[in-house]
């Protein structure tokens, strides 16, 4: 199978030289129908922030999911701060948020003028602590008038944003009782979670609001762009008022309030729309890689491969391991390192918000298995177009360097 090289950064250009290098997660964008969708766009005119491929789109989505609406934007950025727009949050409001997380959602509740309260990952799962975030509003919060309110900041809170991260799910079952609970409203991040189910249902679909990101890395990519998916008809219209830069008129220049530039083009929708007439062949490679890598590190002491929650799909987006117990942060980068020395791109998992130079004073509840697991986890190429053999070699290399490691010689 064909694919396109993921960009390296500057540093990592570097560290491989001109060694050619097997991605982390490059897009598989040969044998659909991605150069034909193009043409008809080319074609037509249709190229800007409107068109028939962005109609498509938001229905073949809002399809996928089980959700009534969908409405396509600029990123899953847009999503995620048009998304908490809608719900209600406000200025100095605070919502709960996963801690371990890629830092966007961490963003877009600063860009509404809140605050993020950061909740620890489930050392099992790697998933937002759906049992600490039940004690943390029972035993740290007060509910008085309909409103939850944080006993430490005297703030309230609005909302809960749980991250699917790597192609797994939350326990959406448990934050939606306690959401429910406490008239909490849910924005679930899913842009790393197109193609997973919990229970049976998709990712992003429990929610009064979930989010979908198109990014280059994602199991389907519209090269960028993001999708606003909900159930309710009042959240989607706003959704789309406030994406289109809240115009009240379609003759005079008449804007009721402040929006945003955030609309998917036709372009954009026309590669996601190809893209995703291919997920479950996609899913099926990413599961099928995972096994691979599976077989290879069971056998490794000390190393803990990607879990697998009972009652979930998942796509395993990104697979993961983690280091032996114990290892440290700069063990695990020169390790990184070591691998793109040998022609494999890997990266760590992200630095938990809390400890984020812009957010060291935002509230997190007990965070311990964030710390760990950023300290020791590993992601590895996962590309939908890996050969087996790459595959082979990466891991092998990995085993290599865990046991020269352990055995204490240097490299």
């Amino acid at each position: 199978m064909s694919i396109v090289q993921a960009p390296m950064s500057s540093n990592q250009q570097g560290s491989v030289q001109s060694r050619a290098i097997v991605p982390l997660s490059a897009p598989m964008l040969q044998g659909g129908n991605e150069w034909r969708y193009l043409k008809e766009c080319l074609e037509s005119g249709w190229v800007s922030s409107a068109g028939p491929f962005v109609e498509r789109f938001e229905r073949e989505v809002a399809a996928l999911v089980g959700a009534q609406h969908a409405v396509a934007v600029a990123s899953g950025t847009a999503a995620l701060h048009t998304a908490l727009r809608v719900v209600g949050v406000e200025p100095d409001e605070e919502v709960i948020v996963s801690d371990l997380t890629f830092i966007a959602p961490v963003n877009a509740i600063h860009y509404c003028g809140a605050h993020p309260v950061f909740m620890d990952a489930d050392p099992v799962t790697w998933q937002m602590d759906a049992r600490k975030l039940e004690r943390f509003l029972d035993e740290e919060c007060d509910f008085q008038d309909q409103r939850l309110i944080h006993r430490r900041t005297r703030r309230r809170i609005r909302a809960i944003l749980p991250v699917h991260i790597l192609g797994l799910a939350c326990d959406m079952g448990r934050i939606m009782d306690a959401a429910e609970k406490y008239g909490l409203r849910v924005v679930e991040d899913a842009a790393e979670a197109m193609g997973v189910h919990f229970y049976g249902r998709h990712a992003g679909g429990f929610g009064d609001v979930g989010i979908f990101s198109f990014n280059g890395n994602k199991i389907v990519t519209a090269g960028g762009g993001g999708m606003v998916v909900t159930g309710d008809a009042g959240l989607a219209r706003r959704a789309r008022y406030l994406t289109t830069q809240a115009k009240d008129d379609e003759i005079e220049s008449l804007h009721g309030e402040v929006g945003y530039n955030y609309r998917l083009t036709n372009i954009q929708a026309a590669v996601g729309l190809a893209q995703l007439e291919r997920l479950e062949g996609f899913i099926e490679r990413k599961r099928e890689l995972a096994g691979r890598y599976e077989a290879i590190f069971s056998a490794v002491e000390g190393v803990t491969c990607m879990p697998s929650p009972p009652n979930t799909r998942p796509t395993y987006w990104l697979y993961t391991v983690l280091l032996p117990q114990g290892t440290l942060p700069d063990v695990r980068r020169a390790i990184i390192e070591e691998l793109g020395e040998n022609g494999f791109q890997a990266r760590a998992l992200w630095l938990p918000a809390h400890r984020q130079p812009s957010y060291r004073s935002s509230p997190a509840f007990e965070i311990q298995a964030a710390d760990d697991l950023f300290n020791r986890g590993i992601c590895l190429p996962s590309s939908v177009g890996l050969d087996p053999v790459d595959l082979l070699r990466c891991a092998e290399t990995l085993v290599q360097i865990i046991n020269r490691q352990r055995s204490g010689v240097a490299g």
